[in-house]
């Protein structure tokens, strides 16, 4: 986290602390600000950069693979020639496309 976060939130907390206390200014910041930043290190936080980065990659996939879905049901639209078919059947598992997976356990 950006140290100058955790500055103005220590500045915060000091600032809510009652007056009689705040002679101690000195070391109340500086316990404020240990207590934030070993706090802070125990969570799974990321950047906001490297979370936009990812943001934005995640987009672009969602846009690939909708592509890749409407090419994907455009292609199976397409009534299927024998190469084809044979090659659906490779790909399922099965080598004769009229038999399931069963007939090979018999």
């Amino acid at each position: 986290m950006d140290p100058l976060r955790i500055d103005e939130m220590a500045r915060r907390l000091f600032e809510s602390v009652p007056p009689s206390l705040r002679a101690f200014q000195a070391d109340l910041e500086s316990n404020f600000r240990a207590v934030l930043r070993s706090s802070l290190s125990k969570l799974d936080l990321v950047p906001r950069d490297e979370f936009d980065a990812q943001m934005r990659v995640l987009e672009r996939t969602r846009q690939r693979l909708e592509a890749l879905e409407k090419r994907l049901a455009e292609l199976e639209g397409v009534k299927p020639t024998s190469q084809s078919a044979s090659a659906s059947s490779f790909a399922t598992g099965s080598a004769e496309p009229n038999k399931g997976p069963e007939a090979g356990s018999r």
